[in-house]
C-alpha cells in the first residue's frame, strides 16, 4: 500500500523516534497572530507536525489565513484535526480524515465525510484515513459529536471499535477524552488497542503532566497531540521545548523496551 507524503513520514518518525509530535492548535478566537505564535513555538521546540482544529473554531477565510500565515512561518508538515466540514482548508498538507466510529449520529460516522470528500479531492490535500473514538468523559467533542462515550474502564470495547475502524480500512486511531477531561485514556486502554491494530495509535490531549504522558507512549502509544499546556503557559516556546524534548526521551526509551 502506498501512502501519501505527510502520512509516510508520520510512519518514519514513529520508527525512527518512538513517538511523533502534534503541537495542536485550536484557533477559537479571530486573533490571527495567536495561533501563530504557538505555531512558531512548537516548531522552534523541534515538534513534528503542528495540527491545526478542534470541536469548535475558526472555519472559512480565517482558517485560510490561519494556516497559510503559518505555512509560511514554520517548515513543519501543518496538518488538520477538523470538528467539522468548515474545519477544511485546501492550504493545509494533509488531514484526518476522520469517522467518530462510536457516534450515536450517522453525521458523524459517513454523513460529514461523504459531504466533505468531494471538495478534498478537488483540493488535492492528503486525507488520512482515521478511526476516532471518544473515552468518557468525552467533554465538547463528545457532545458535539453526539458520542456515546466508551467507559475508561473498558479497553475491550475501544478494541472492537479500533478493529472496525481497521477492518473498514483506516489507518490511524485516534483515543479521545476531550478537552479538560482529568488525563488521557487508560495505558491498559493504549496498550490493548496497538496490541489489536498494530498501526498508529495517537493520544488527543488530555496530558496535564509529563507523566501522563510518559504512561501513556510506554503503553503503546505513537504519537501525541499537545495544545493547553503550551498555549496556557507563561512561556510558552520554553514549555515546549521541555515537552517536546521530554515525549522523544521517553519515545527512544519505549523503542529500547521495545527491542528487548
Amino acid at each position: 500500500m502506498k501512502f501519501g507524503k505527510v502520512e509516510t513520514y508520520i510512519r518514519e518518525i514513529i520508527e525512527k523516534d518512538g513517538v511523533v509530535f502534534f503541537g495542536l492548535i485550536d484557533p477559537l478566537d479571530d486573533n490571527e497572530d495567536r495561533p501563530l505564535k504557538f505555531a512558531k513555538a512548537f516548531s522552534e521546540a523541534g515538534a513534528d507536525i503542528v495540527l491545526i482544529g478542534g470541536s469548535i473554531g475558526a472555519e472559512g477565510e480565517l482558517l485560510d489565513a490561519i494556516v497559510k500565515k503559518i505555512k509560511e512561518a514554520i517548515d513543519q508538515p501543518v496538518m488538520l484535526f477538523p470538528g467539522n466540514i468548515g474545519g477544511f482548508t485546501k492550504h493545509a498538507d494533509a488531514l484526518y480524515f476522520m469517522s467518530l466510529l462510536n457516534s450515536r449520529n450517522p453525521y458523524w460516522i459517513t454523513g460529514a465525510q461523504a459531504l466533505a470528500a468531494p471538495i478534498i479531492s478537488k483540493a488535492n490535500v492528503e486525507a488520512i484515513p482515521t478511526s476516532l473514538l471518544v473515552i468518557e468523559p468525552g467533554e465538547t467533542v463528545g457532545w458535539v459529536g453526539e458520542a456515546k462515550p466508551i467507559p475508561y474502564h473498558k479497553p475491550d470495547i475501544a478494541v472492537a471499535y479500533a478493529l472496525a475502524g481497521k477492518f473498514l480500512g483506516q489507518r490511524i486511531t485516534i483515543l479521545e477524552r476531550g478537552s479538560g477531561a482529568p488525563g488521557p485514556a487508560s495505558p491498559e486502554m493504549f496498550r490493548a488497542v496497538k496490541n489489536a491494530v498494530k498501526h498508529p495509535v495517537i493520544c488527543a490531549g488530555s496530558s496535564r503532566t509529563l507523566d501522563d504522558m510518559k504512561k501513556t507512549i510506554l503503553a503503546g502509544a505513537d504519537g501525541l497531540h499537545v495544545a493547553s499546556l503550551v498555549q496556557k503557559a507563561k512561556d510558552p516556546f520554553s514549555t515546549a521545548k521541555k515537552i517536546v524534548s521530554y515525549v522523544k526521551k521517553i519515545g527512544k526509551e519505549k523503542k529500547k523496551k521495545l527491542k528487548l
